[in-house]
Order: C-alpha cells, then sequence, then structure tokens
C-alpha cells in the first residue's frame, strides 16, 4: 500500500468537488489526452511541451513527475491524502478505481480516479510533526515514502485515527516520484507550527483570554465571564458605537 498526495487546487478550489464526488482528478488545465495510451515520461513530456510552450523545461519534467504516475504507478488499495485548505484537517481515502479518461472534460477534470474516503476528516493535529511536513510538499501529486508514513498511517486507520502518541523527529523533505525539484508548503508549516505552541502553552482559561486579546486586537469590545466549575467561559464581543 503506497501513499499519495493529492491536492485539490492551490487554494482549496477542488476540494468540494473531490469529496462530494469521490474522486480524485489531474487538475492541469487543457491537457486532454489519455494519459493511459503513453508509453513513458517521455512522450508525456513531448505533449506537455507542445500544450505549454511557455514553460520551462525544468517545470515541464516537474509536472511530467506527477502527472505520470497518476496513471502508471497508483494502484488500487493505495491511500490517498488530501490537505484540506478550508479547515485544518486532512482527508485520508482509498483508491478504489482504474484510470478513467473523458476527453469531453470539462477542463481540467479530464483525469480521475476513484476513491472512497475514510470518514471525516482527521485533524492535523492528530499526525506528527514530520508527516505534516511531509504533507506540506506543494507538488500536486507525489508519493510519500520517509518517516514510515505508510506503517503510521495504517497504525493510524486501525487505531480509527488518534492522534499519534509517540513524538517523530524530521528527518527530511518529502520523497516524491521522479527527478523533480521537492518544496516545502512554508503556509502549511507554519500554522502547523503555530497551531501545536498555542495548544502547548495555551490551555483551559488561558485559551480563553487569548481569543479576548485577538478580539481586542481586532477592534472589539468584549466582556469575558468568570471562569465556571466546568472550567469553561464564554466571551462577547461586539464593534461598532453599541460594541
Amino acid at each position: 500500500m503506497a501513499v499519495w498526495l493529492i491536492r485539490a487546487g492551490a487554494h482549496g478550489e477542488y476540494e468540494e468537488k473531490f469529496i462530494t464526488e469521490n474522486r480524485v482528478y489531474v487538475t492541469w488545465e487543457n491537457l486532454d489526452v489519455d494519459l493511459s495510451k503513453l508509453k513513458n515520461r517521455d512522450e508525456l513530456t513531448a505533449i506537455m511541451n507542445e500544450k505549454y510552450p511557455d514553460a520551462k523545461p525544468k517545470t515541464i519534467q516537474n509536472w511530467v513527475s506527477q502527472v505520470f504516475p497518476f496513471a502508471h504507478e497508483i494502484q488500487k488499495g493505495d491511500l490517498v491524502v488530501l490537505p484540506l485548505k478550508t479547515q485544518p484537517a486532512i482527508q485520508i481515502g482509498e483508491i478504489t478505481g482504474d484510470y478513467h479518461f473523458n476527453p469531453e472534460g470539462p477542463d481540467p477534470y479530464f483525469h480521475w480516479r476513484e476513491v472512497k474516503w475514510v470518514g471525516e476528516s482527521v485533524p492535523r493535529a492528530h499526525f506528527g510533526q514530520d508527516l505534516l511536513y511531509s504533507f506540506g510538499a506543494s507538488m500536486s501529486i507525489c508519493r510519500i515514502k520517509r518517516n514510515n508514513a505508510e506503517e503510521r498511517l495504517k497504525s493510524m486507520l486501525k487505531n480509527g485515527w488518534k492522534p499519534e502518541t509517540l513524538p517523530k523527529l524530521v528527518t527530511g523533505v518529502t520523497e516524491t516520484q521522479g527527478d523533480s525539484e521537492e518544496y516545502t508548503n512554508l503556509e502549511d508549516l507554519a500554522r502547523d507550527q503555530i497551531a501545536q505552541l498555542i495548544s502547548l502553552r495555551f490551555k483551559g482559561h488561558n485559551l480563553t483570554r487569548l481569543v479576548e486579546a485577538i478580539l481586542k486586537a481586532q477592534g472589539y469590545t468584549t466582556y469575558l465571564s468568570p471562569e465556571g466549575p466546568d472550567g469553561g467561559a464564554d466571551i462577547l464581543a461586539g464593534a461598532g458605537p453599541l460594541g
């Protein structure tokens, strides 16, 4: 069982389509070519050079290393990791279908595979930091191999996607298919580290005070109720003349 990172757009613009249709797509525009008929990466390189004449050779090589495996290397039973942009969570799925091509599209939805999503999305905080680092690769499609990702995700699946209990060290960036350059999505990495810091240093009523301070910094007038017997507290916030 391999683990594949597949993104639903740079800003999560395809997330709803991926999840509601139980599919993952290749989302390169104008790529209306049946990838299953291509014998090797060189053929795809030639097609991409024709489709995208303004792209640099290194960019084409990078794209080929992502697109070619979607049709030729992903297998039924492989896991899909879909980092969500609309919430701090990871959608996990299992590939259940072969590669499909529809020349009618619509563009860019020419290529897809069926997937069975495994329940609800899993909070990012449940994964070790090294796995999150791998999930942060800015590639749209790549295989995740490092940090024993396959075995650890199998273990989390059996455990109902509960948080990993053993701390893991970051041992390197994501290992991807092909020889393309590897990058990390610094925005996602920074967000994860900030969330981890907040969860460690601000618990209970301290977290409530932090939220109140943020609201005040945004111009709200606030009222923080005393801490209740259950440890909870309410914040009232308003803006404008009546705030």
